[in-house]
């Protein structure tokens, strides 16, 4: 596997500040996890990441609150919920539709992405174009990068004694 550009700066930034980076996952169904294990020394700073694509797991095990699940509130609360069970400093979320047909009444290609730093939110809505292959490569992509950029931010002050 390929390690995207961020994927390195993610590691580089994660080994310099001792950060633990977490993952939750629905619409890429993994595949966000998969790019950060394939990191240099993931073993020291990745989690690991929960892939909850069931309505019932994001509400039971990340703590989203009951209701539509393509929206920015459950991103960011899928992000905070990573970080929470996961015990991680920073952490990554996606939810959307990947298509072919729409969701939610939103139609595909509709993804949030929200990342947590310490605490710290960010998010974004996406309007992608694409078969459903395609919305998922560039919602891992907008994924890892929110995340770099996220971390790049907070620059040393995500550096935080254990």
């Amino acid at each position: 596997m390929q390690v995207p550009d961020q994927v390195e700066a993610i590691a580089a930034l994660a080994q310099r500040y001792d950060l633990r980076i977490g993952v939750a996952e629905s619409l890429t169904c993994g595949q966000v996890s998969a790019a950060l294990g394939a990191g240099d020394s993931a073993s020291s700073w990745f989690a690991g990441g929960i892939v909850a694509y069931a309505s019932s797991v994001k509400f039971a095990v990340l703590g989203v609150t009951p209701g539509p699940v393509v929206t920015a509130l459950c991103a960011r609360e899928m992000a905070l919920g990573a970080a929470r069970v996961l015990g991680a400093d920073v952490a990554v979320a996606t939810t959307g539709v990947g298509g072919p047909d729409p969701e939610e009444g939103r139609p595909p290609g509709t993804v949030y992405v929200a990342s947590v730093v310490h605490g710290v939110e960010d998010g974004v809505l996406l309007e992608l174009a694409g078969d459903p292959d395609q919305v998922l490569a560039q919602t891992v992509w907008h994924a890892l990068d929110l995340m770099r950029s996220a971390m790049l931010a907070a620059g040393p002050a995500t550096a935080q004694p254990r």
